[in-house]
Parts: structure tokens; sequence; C-alpha cells
């Protein structure tokens, strides 16, 4: 049966962008649906202040055009927000890609027809398009996590969750605000927020781990060199396990002596970024180790903070790592404003919003505005919003009651030709998102050829394959300090939801060749059939 297209895309941000790029240069006929009204994903949605990424930006880009990482200029050493935007806007007009993107269009319902052996997707304004494959590009942290509190609705003044920010953005000058969470986008945006209410009150459950990131304006020699070796620093990059071109450490923490362990600590906090758990080999699979570095950082945050009160709860009880490290600018040093004011809720929650604020331990927080920042239903959460419903009309969420299981974190049972780019069982979060989206992006465009090369329309992996890929991310889960917390990364935060360590920790390095095997093994672990 004719298809309105091969492929429907699903998100119009880098996966989605680069899905298509690729599938036209095949020949392959797509549309890519999109709810916003622009490109650029989780960097179209999250405008709140101070968002930006924490991989630096050199090597958060697109690495498909050499004459694309040529042209384009970064300003600073991690890009803002509206920087990545425009520069996802530059790509999108570039590559022309607006022509096959239908915008302000959210797909709500995907069907498998198993007799046309096709998909049937609908979306919010009563379209149906008709495709031989769908390919979910909604990115892992795109499903704003709203917190259930009591009275959340009963609030006068206006409520402004961070994965969800008002495009024209919020002026708080003045104002009296209240955020909730503390987590990567409370730590980006509350020395902005504070910086600008009349007063700000945080209200923290989870201390947090962050390394300043000691961002600034890109040199220009630097990124002259950056430039000139972009092959060899991509290569690298594909050797290290975050997909980021990291020094990797030789050296146990708890072997080397405490002195010069101190000195590579500090060596690595006066850098800055993510590469502070790159200090040394086993800081996520030896616990003396692990104790040692969130020592050094706990020490900073007495060291900053002026009150040793506020000090001691901003200092986090867990192990460093275990949970996503946050990378901020001037986080800590904002509680010695006499503007903010710190409410710990670890042990005693908030009790209910009210009409005016907050109602937490025993006392009324009068509030202008609440500003949520509570997060994301992580890795899951958007592909379990759009109804997708397989082989006998199974619904995506009933397969995946238990947790999620997929293959290789692209595809799952009993739903023929549906591809997942960075779904939950792949690197994914725990990397370099732009080369893991690359990666993803390559295997299902070179899989999508191989199947018209060889005739056959309908490709699904095997039960077998996918349960021992599961069982492969979870003992290699098992192994790491990094399982062993309450995180998004087993979905902690969302009530209710399964406990299972969701992205594939192994690294990029086994994970691309482990995709390799399968191909070269004429795609060993999968079903093809005409």
């Amino acid at each position: 049966m004719a298809t309105d297209f091969d492929a429907v895309i699903i998100g119009a941000g880098f996966g989605g962008m680069y899905m298509l790029h690729r599938l036209r240069g095949k020949g392959f006929s797509a549309r890519v649906l999109e709810a916003g009204t622009g490109v650029g994903g989780t960097w179209y949605w999250n405008r709140y202040p101070g968002a930006r990424c924490d991989v630096e930006s050199v090597q958060y880009s697109y690495q498909f055009s050499k004459e694309l990482e040529q042209d384009w200029e970064w300003s600073e050493r991690y890009a803002t927000q509206p920087e990545i935007l425009r520069y996802a806007n530059h790509v999108a007009d570039r590559f022309d890609l607006r022509r096959d993107i239908r915008f302000e269009t959210r797909v709500t319902k995907a069907t498998f027809d198993e007799t046309e052996n096709l998909w049937r997707v609908e979306a919010g304004k009563g379209d149906v398009l008709t495709a031989r494959f769908v390919i979910t590009a909604m990115g892992c942290l795109s499903s704003p996590n709203t917190p259930r509190i009591e009275g959340l609705a009963d609030f006068k003044g206006p409520i402004y969750h961070t994965g969800n920010w008002p495009h024209d953005g919020v002026d708080f000058t003045g104002k009296t605000v209240g955020v909730i969470g503390t987590g990567s986008s409370a730590i980006q945006s509350i020395p902005l927020i504070a910086a600008q209410a009349k007063h700000l009150t945080v209200f923290q459950r989870t201390a947090n781990y962050t390394i300043p990131a000691h961002n600034g304006p890109l040199d220009a020699d630097y990124v002259k060199a950056i430039k000139a070796s972009y092959p060899e620093m991509r290569r690298r990059a594909k050797t290290k396990p975050a997909g980021i071109d990291f020094e990797i450490p030789t050296a146990s923490a708890i072997e080397t002596p405490e002195e010069e362990r101190t000195r590579k600590f500090q060596e690595r906090w006066d850098y800055g970024g993510l590469g502070f758990m790159a200090s040394f080999n086993d800081l996520l699979l030896n616990d003396d180790s692990n104790k040692a570095a969130a020592d050094f950082v706990k020490a900073k945050i007495r060291e900053i903070v002026k009150d040793p009160v506020t000090a001691e709860v901003l200092t986090p009880r867990n192990i460093i790592g275990c949970k996503r490290l946050c990378v901020d600018s001037g986080y800590w040093a904002t509680f010695n404003r006499p503007n903010v004011t710190l409410v710990d809720i670890r042990d005693e929650p908030i009790e209910r919003i009210t009409t005016a604020g907050v109602h937490a331990k025993g006392q009324d927080y009068i509030f202008d505005c609440l500003v949520l920042a509570t997060g994301f239903d992580a890795m899951t959460g958007a592909l379990l919003k759009v109804d997708l419903r397989g082989r006998g009309g199974v619904p995506l969420k009933d397969r995946w009651n238990e947790g999620p299981k997929t293959y290789l974190g692209l595809t799952v049972v009993g739903f023929p030709n549906l591809f997942m780019i960075t779904g939950p069982g792949s690197p994914s979060v725990l990397t370099n998102m732009l080369p893991s989206i690359e990666q993803h992006v390559d295997f299902i465009t070179e899989c999508l050829d191989a199947m018209r090369a060889k005739g056959v329309n309908v490709i699904e992996p095997v039960e077998q394959a996918q349960e021992e890929w599961v069982s492969h991310v979870g003992s290699v889960a098992d192994i790491t300090l990094r399982s062993t917390c309450s995180s998004w990364y087993v979905g902690a935060n969302i009530p209710g939801k399964p406990r299972v360590f969701m992205p594939y920790i192994g690294g990029l390095p086994a994970y691309i060749q482990r995709c390799e095997a399968v191909v070269a093994g004429d795609y060993v672990g999968f079903a093809l059939s005409p």
C-alpha cells in the first residue's frame, strides 16, 4: 500500500533535524512533526534565566558537516540557550529543513497497521499521516515534571516551569519569588533570579553537587586552533566513555597520596565543568575514592557560603556523581545575598500551595510568583505521552509497565519499524548528546537503506536479543555507584514510576562497537521480513 511518507519523524530538535537531513540524502521521503513553532527541541522550550549547555560549545555541536564546523562561530565556552537556538535555526536554514517540518503539530497517537505493515500517525489537529517508519526524536529531557503538591492550582500569581518557560521572558524586578527545586535548571537560574528579585526563597528537598563553569568568551586563537584540529578532537572524543574529549585518568584517587590528590581535584575545579569527575579513574567505582571527591566539594561549599547553617543545608548527603553533576555560575555564593532565603524541606515536605504562596514547616511564605524547577519525566516521559500502539494494538505504556525494555535503546519488541533516537537503554544522557544523536541517526539511516537494498519492509527486534540487552544494561549499571541513589536516571523523581536505571552506562565506545557488530552480523538480533 502506498504511504504518505517513507518516515514520519516526531520532534524537530537536533535529533529530528539531522534525521531528516540524512533520510533526504538517501532518497527517502520524510516529514517532521513538531509541537512547537520552531526548531531546537529542548533549546526551544527551556528558556529559563541562565539556561546553558554543560558541555563545552565547541564539542556540543554537529560534526556531520565540515563546512558547518568551520563556518559557525561560538562566542562562549558554554553556550547559552539563545545561542544554541540560533545555531539550531542556522542549521535548519543552511540545509533547507523547514520545508519538510510541520510546526504546531503535536503527535497524539501512532498505531502500527499489521495488515498493511505501516504506521498511522495522528496529530492534534485531526491529521492522519501514513508512513512505513516512525522515528521518535522528542529528546530525553523534554517532558516537564509538575510536582503533585496540594493546592498548586489555587495559587493566584503566575507559576512558571523551567522546562516550559515563556518565550518573551519574565521580569522578576521588585517581585517576591519562590523557587521549588534545586536541580540543574534551578542551579542555573537561581543566581539570575536572585539578582533581579526583591526577595527569593528556595525550597530544597535534595542538595546537589555542582562544579563552577568558569565560563567566559572564547579566545579567537583558541577557536582557530580547535577548528584546525576538529577531526582529531572528534576522533579522540569517540574513544571516551562520555563522548567528550576529556583526558582519561589512569590513577586511583584513594591510591594517590593526599597532597597530590587534593592538587588534582583543585586543578579540575579551577578548570571547571563536568571534567571534575575525570580527576581519577575510580570516582564512580570505589566508595573511598568517591568520598574523597565529595569531601573536596563539601569543603568548597563551607568555604564559599558564609553562614555555617546554610552551608550545612546546601551540603549534599549522597555520593558525588550518582546524580547528574551540575555546572554553575555563582550558585553557592548566591546564598550569601541578603535577599535570598533557603528552606530545607528534606524531612518536612511542602504541605500545600496556598492562594498567596507556600505553606511549609508550619509557616506561610507569601510570593508574587512561583518557579517550578522540578525537572523532567526523563527518558520515557515524552515517548509515553504519545499513544504508541504496536502489534495487537498493545500500548507502549503497557509494554513498559515494569520499566522500559529496548534493543540497543533504538527499538522495541512488538513495535515494528519504530526507531527511537537516544531511547532508554542507550548512552544518551550519560554522554555528549550531539555525537550520540548522530550515531543513532546514522545507524537508523543505514538500516533503512540496507532494508531497501534487501527488498524487505519490516524490521523488529527479537525477544531474546532485547532481553539480553536489557540484562546487559542492568548489569553494567550495577558495577558503578551511579545506580545507588534516587535520581531521575532511575525515575525516582516521578511517583509510581518503575525504578530502573534507564541509560546505558557502558560508555559510548563500547556502545558503538556493539552497534557495529550488529550491522556486521547482518542486523543480528533483528527479524526482517518483506
